[in-house]
């Protein structure tokens, strides 16, 4: 693999993961809601993870040639993130003496972060514009198989920002019961407002 090509990624890649978004706005709301953020975390970078795969196997490229199933996805996406927006707001974080009262099990936070971030169309079509950029087809690797090696990349610098977005939000403010329950309505705001744009892109 070129290492130019992988640090010109890597690059790339750092920006985007430090772009507030849906998966910013779950990870900084499950932090204050629950007792450890990691699930959720592991959930966001799950549905990650599933792109990276499905782009280098080639699966992006047929999805992409269907607009219909984009369109679908688009959908459940967005009403997906409208869901867990109006969730946040009817169900901000409790917090007492520092520590929060968990609302979700385990499996539940894992599943909303897969949801959040599996089910994110725009997703697909970045890792699907970038991933090609960057991949050298005169290298003795298959072009999947170097697709799927940067996709890695993407990955670690995910799984840091996220973290730090997590466990940051969570030393922060849950020593801050009202800027905890401020910022999961912002973050409720957010994910009602992306998923509302989504919609309106997608039926306008």
């Amino acid at each position: 693999m070129d290492l130019g090509l992988a640090l010109g990624f890597w690059g790339v890649s750092i920006l985007l993961c430090l772009t507030p978004g849906a998966d910013w706005a779950y990870a900084m709301a499950s932090a204050l809601k629950n007792k450890s953020p990691l699930p959720a975390v592991l959930g966001l970078l799950s549905g990650h993870f599933l792109a990276v795969v499905v782009v280098s196997a080639g699966v992006g490229v047929i999805v992409s040639n269907q607009p219909w199933v984009l369109a679908v996805l688009t959908v459940v996406g967005a009403l997906y993130l409208v869901w867990l927006g109006i969730g946040m707001f009817h169900n901000p974080p409790e917090i007492v003496q520092g520590e929060a009262i968990a609302t979700d099990s385990v499996r539940k936070q894992y599943l909303k972060g897969l949801g959040v971030s599996g089910l994110n169309p725009k997703l697909y079509l970045l890792i699907l514009v970038l991933l090609p950029q960057f991949v050298d087809p005169n290298q003795y690797l298959p072009v999947g198989l170097q697709m799927f090696a940067i996709g890695l990349i993407h990955m670690v610098n995910v799984t840091v920002v996220y973290l730090a977005v997590a466990y940051g939000a969570r030393v922060v403010l849950r020593t801050r019961p009202r800027a905890a329950r401020i910022v999961s309505y912002l973050s409720g705001a957010v994910m009602i407002v992306m998923g509302a744009g989504l919609l309106i892109e997608q039926l306008f």
